[in-house]
Formats: C-alpha cells, sequence, structure tokens
C-alpha cells in the first residue's frame, strides 16, 4: 500500500473545484462519464492500429445507484490505468492524460473522437462525494489498483481484486448531494448530458415485450425479458453522412431531440466540416410566429456527442437562434464564457460558416421548388428578414431568395418587385414607392383604393419589417416604402397632373376653421386636398416616418431619438375639397345639421381606419338609426 500527497499547486484544490471550477453541481456525472467514454475510444484506436493485442468486443459504460450505501459506481471496460498511470494522471493534476495520448499518436488518432478531459474532470466528483475511489486495470498485463482519497491532498493506492480490464469510479455521495442517488435524478442527467455519447450507457434494467408465440390467443400475455437499459443513441443523425440518410430519418431525429414538439420542421440542414475547423450538426428550420420571443426548444451545442449547452449565442448567430437541432465541434470548449466565445477567432468562423450554410440552403430551395419555398414563406420569413437586419453577409446573399408577397398571394423577389412596378408606381421625382399593407382587414379600404389604381400592394407583417424597410431604403436606390394608410393614394406617389379645387382659397380657409373648431380630438391635423369627386370626402391617415417610428421603437430601435412611450398617436384628416358632401357641410347654415354631418363623416373615416370603439361606436351606431328612420 502506498500513501502520499496529491500533486497540486495549492493546499487544496477542492474547495477551489467547488467553487470555481464548475458553476452546476451536476456536470460531475457528464464529466466521468466522458472520462469513460474517452477511456473506451483510446482502447478501440489501440486495438484498431493494432498497438493493443486485445478484442474490443462491444463495451458499454454501466452507472449503478447504491442508494443504502450512499454510493454511486461508474464503471467502463475502457483501457484501465496502471499504477504509473494513477500516479500521473490523477495524483499529478497538471497532466492531461487526453492531451498526451492524442500527441502520440496524433495523426491516427485524428477521426477517433477521443474527447480529452482527464485530469481536473474526474476531481469534479468532489462536488458531490466525500470520498471517491478508483478500482482500474490496465489493459497491459499490469496488477489491478484502488486508489481512494477523502476529499483532501492525501490519497491511499493499494492493489486491487479486479479481473476485467477498464475502470470504476466509486462516489460516497456527500450528504448535501443525496439527490444524485435518485434513479430519477440520475436519468435526468444522463438523457441531458449523455443522450448522444458514442459509448452505450447502462443505467438499470428495463422489461422488453416480445412478440407473441404462434398459435398463441388473443387474450394470451405477450411474453417479457428483462433487458439492460440504454439510456443514449450512440450514433446520432448528425454523426452519419447526409448520403446515407433519408428524410424520415432527419424527421425522426428532430423527435427524438425534442419529444414535445408536435409539428413537423419545414426542413433542415446538413452541417459537415472539417476545415479550418471541425463542425457538424443538423439544423432545423421550425415553423416560427411572429413572436420573437417564443422560444422554447433551442439549438444544443455538443462537444464530440456531449451535451454542452443550450445556450448558442456567440456561436451560432443570433438571428439564427430561433432555429431548432444540434452542432457538434470538438473546436468548442466545454467550459468557456460568453466573453471567451464572442473573441475566440475559431468561434467567429464557425459563425460564418453557419451563416453562408443556411444562405446557400434557402438560396437552393428557393431555385428548386419556387412553389414550396413560397408556401413555407410565411413560418420562415421573421429568420430571414432578422438575418437581413442583423448581418450584412446574409442580407447580400438573401437578396436573390427574399420574398415580398402581395395582399392578393403573389410572391416577388426585390428585383421582380422593382421591375413590376417601376412604370406605374414611380412619383415625379424618379423614385419607385412601394405600397404595403401590415393587416388586410383594417386596412382593406385604402388597400382598394390602391388597386383601383393599378398597384400592387404588399402584405408585410412581421414585427420588424419597419427595421428592415430602413435598411432597404438605405441600400437600394430611389425607391421608398409607404403603408397604404399613411396618406391619400395620390399624394403617397405623386404624379405630374395636379386636381384643382372646386372651392376658392377664402373657402378652404373658412372650411378649415370651422372643421378644427368642431374636432376636439387634438391628434388629429386637418388637411384639405383637391382630389377626384369620387374619393372619399374624409380620411384618416398616419404619417409614414412618425408611425414607422413608433412601430420600430416596439420592437427595439427607432434611433433612440424617443423615449419608450414619448411617441403620441398622430394622424392626418385628409379632407377631399372636390366631394360633394364637403361642399354641402360649407354651404349647411343650421348649426345641429353642420355638427351631424361633420360628426358623422368623421366617424365614418374613423370606422374605416379602425379607430371608432366604446362610446363614440355606440354613439355612431344609435345616430345612424336615427338618420335611417
Amino acid at each position: 500500500m502506498a500513501t502520499g500527497k496529491i500533486n497540486v499547486s495549492v493546499d487544496n484544490i477542492f474547495p477551489l473545484i467547488k467553487k470555481f471550477l464548475y458553476s452546476d453541481h451536476e456536470i460531475f456525472l457528464r464529466e466521468l462519464i466522458s472520462n469513460a467514454t474517452d477511456a473506451t475510444l483510446k482502447m478501440k484506436h489501440l486495438t484498431t492500429i493494432g498497438e493493443a493485442k486485445v478484442e474490443y468486443g462491444n463495451p458499454i459504460i454501466e452507472v449503478k445507484a447504491d442508494k443504502e450505501g450512499k454510493k454511486l459506481h461508474i464503471i467502463d471496460q475502457g483501457l484501465g490505468m496502471t499504477e504509473e498511470e494513477v500516479k500521473k494522471y490523477i495524483n499529478e493534476v497538471a497532466f492531461s492524460g487526453a492531451e498526451e495520448f492524442l500527441n502520440k499518436y496524433e495523426d491516427s488518432a485524428k477521426d477517433s473522437g477521443i474527447i480529452g478531459h482527464f485530469g481536473l474532470g474526474f476531481y469534479s466528483a468532489f462536488m458531490v462525494a466525500h470520498k471517491v475511489e478508483i478500482i482500474t486495470k490496465s489493459f497491459k498485463d499490469e496488477p489491478a489498483v484502488h486508489w481512494s482519497c477523502d476529499g483532501s491532498p492525501e490519497f491511499i493506492m493499494e492493489p486491487a481484486e479486479k479481473e476485467t480490464r477498464g475502470t470504476e469510479i466509486i462516489l460516497h455521495i456527500a450528504d448535501d448531494s443525496t439527490e444524485f442517488l435518485e434513479d430519477g435524478k440520475i436519468n435526468e442527467l444522463l438523457t441531458k448530458y449523455n443522450k448522444f455519447m458514442p459509448i452505450p450507457i447502462k443505467f438499470g434494467m428495463k422489461t422488453e415485450t416480445l412478440p407473441k408465440p404462434e398459435g398463441a390467443k388473443e387474450e394470451d400475455p405477450a411474453p417479457t425479458q428483462e433487458v439492460d437499459n440504454i439510456i443514449n443513441n450512440p450514433n446520432p443523425a448528425w454523426t452519419k453522412q447526409p448520403a446515407d440518410l433519408k428524410p424520415e430519418d432527419y424527421k425522426s431525429f428532430y423527435r427524438e431531440l425534442y419529444p414535445m414538439q408536435f409539428e413537423e420542421p419545414l426542413f433542415h440542414i446538413h452541417l459537415n466540416v472539417d476545415y479550418p475547423f471541425n463542425l457538424t450538426g443538423i439544423l432545423y428550420f421550425p415553423k416560427l410566429s411572429n413572436d420573437l420571443n417564443q422560444q422554447k426548444d433551442r439549438i444544443q451545442l455538443y462537444q464530440n456527442q456531449v451535451f454542452v449547452t443550450d445556450n448558442v449565442e456567440g456561436i451560432v448567430p443570433e438571428f439564427l437562434t430561433m432555429l431548432r437541432g444540434v452542432i457538434d465541434s470538438p473546436d468548442i470548449p466545454l467550459n468557456v464564457s460568453r466573453s471567451y466565445l464572442q473573441a475566440d477567432g475559431a468561434v467567429k468562423k464557425i459563425s460564418s460558416y453557419i451563416t453562408r450554410k443556411v444562405a446557400d440552403k434557402m438560396n437552393s430551395l428557393f431555385k428548386n421548388d419556387r412553389a414550396e419555398f413560397e408556401a413555407k414563406w410565411n413560418d420562415i420569413k421573421i429568420v430571414i428578414e432578422y438575418g437581413m437586419l442583423s448581418e450584412d453577409k446574409f442580407f447580400d446573399k438573401a437578396d436573390k431568395f427574399a420574398l415580398y408577397p402581395t395582399v392578393d398571394g403573389s410572391y416577388f423577389t426585390f428585383e421582380e418587385l422593382q421591375e413590376k412596378i417601376k412604370d406605374t408606381q414611380t412619383d415625379k421625382d424618379g423614385k419607385t414607392v412601394i405600397l404595403y399593407a401590415s393587416d388586410k382587414e383594417a386596412q382593406h379600404s385604402y388597400i382598394e383604393t390602391a388597386k383601383a389604381k393599378g398597384y400592387e400592394v404588399l402584405l408585410l407583417d412581421s414585427p420588424i419589417i419597419g427595421h428592415l424597410m430602413q435598411k432597404l431604403e438605405s441600400s437600394k436606390e430611389n425607391i421608398s416604402f409607404a403603408r397604404v394608410d399613411a396618406d391619400h393614394i395620390d399624394k403617397l406617389i405623386q404624379k405630374e397632373e395636379t386636381q384643382i379645387s372646386k372651392l376658392s382659397e377664402e373657402e378652404k380657409e373658412t372650411l378649415k376653421k370651422e372643421l378644427e373648431e368642431a374636432i376636439t380630438d387634438k391628434s388629429f391635423t386637418v388637411q384639405l386636398e383637391a382630389m377626384d369627386s369620387d374619393s372619399s370626402p374624409f380620411t384618416i391617415t398616419e404619417p409614414e416616418f412618425m408611425r414607422r417610428m413608433k412601430e420600430m421603437q416596439q420592437t427595439g430601435g427607432g434611433g433612440g431619438m424617443f423615449g419608450m412611450g414619448s411617441m403620441p398617436d398622430m394622424y392626418n384628416l385628409i379632407v377631399n375639397t372636390n366631394h360633394p358632401l364637403v361642399s354641402e357641410f360649407l354651404n349647411t347654415k343650421t348649426a345641429k345639421k353642420k355638427e351631424r354631418l361633420i360628426n358623422q363623416s368623421l366617424d365614418l373615416a374613423k370606422l374605416s381606419k379602425g379607430l371608432l370603439k366604446g362610446k363614440a361606436l355606440t354613439d355612431f351606431i344609435k345616430r345612424s338609426y336615427e338618420m335611417v328612420k
């Protein structure tokens, strides 16, 4: 038997481990299973290259809980350790076994999937255990070793009775960590962190139903058998080549990742790159709503099939965090801060690669099956629009496939749209005005007025469209967006011809004064316009700039020139001086009739704009019934 002190640079590493090394105590199981996987993969590699003259077999990793004895066992059938290796890898914390192994077999081990956590990862066991034992036997023909430590720098090492190769870690669980002896908790952690580890992980047994024998009666129970409860899928879809997977395999894997999602993903993107960094994965486009905050199931980050986090900000471009799926890269460290990720060169390259792959996939879908792409547009547009806003490179690529739907259900790329409307919707100053609605029902009358002029009206209703329009207006030449209710249609797209007013300047002045006195709501500005006599007598519009700034402010933005909630509602009351009703209003001598005319006309305009509510709506209905008696 040997005793000694663990060679660490501080008197006691264990309080340091508990306090600083890992923020979450449950990580210990991930680390120990990663070590067991590491040892097993090393064994596989050495047998493959002929360095280890033993059978690799079909090794598993087993987790066993002993509630009565307050012990947790993690058992592997990997390469095990000799006494010298225990001294080196366990007692001399400064060494990293995996790092040395990789250096020695650099060329042949490149693709063997070695995780590389030996060293400090093992000591995470002391976050939940007051004593830890190792019983290990190397694949080399050397005696087994028993090592134990009670959480101080003191350890005991002696020969052990163990016939089979591999390592067993025994954790004597501390009183404040007994939750880690519960089957439910262990199962939860294994499922969370080790669901896709490359070596099968056994946790207890389960009952499996077998097919009924031939000739069995219907009422006879089906035979059952007890089998190992393997909690992981060692060969998940992202580790395979796209050519080896069918569409159903991708859908099946999506259900495996997100068992509580009942809607199928719209499509997937398979990531696979080995230079200048290693990365594999599958990203799925789910059906997305306009709610930017709705994000239950997120992209999961793995390192060599070990779950790291589902907070992938900094690795995945922000606009793609609304997607789902898996990213696996050995080039991303397991325990890192967000600021480290944002500064890391490899991570930046990974982020750019993912952006490019998503853009290329979108372009490919658009080119190969435009009808299907159009059918899915409303479910994916929020991601595309967000990407165009936040990533200039994505904006350039998306210009080829981003769609602009009309209120009639047609879809145009920006180039197609410009070509379609340039002759009809270019104003007297040579600027092409793109008309849009945000709500087909609420803005119906304005849409119909625009369509009667032969204009196309887009339907742009996502919460960030205001920001995107600003970007498009600044990056494209001679275009502007205007919502159909921002002004009278002839003012939105001003042509050379101007209407002559039937009213004299004196009559217009009188009319404006009387209207301003009659309208008590100070959010309305009266504007007199000479228009066709069959155009509406009263039209309520919202100035495009002010309304757009207000909407952008609600989704974060607006140039920061106004505080939240500081922008009041502002409307223009456009009065058509050529409409007969306006002349009648001007010529009416009875004050009561004049008041009724103005109230009814204004309320009709408000009703068309969706602004007539509450008591005002009740009064309008009552007044209307009286008028038709």
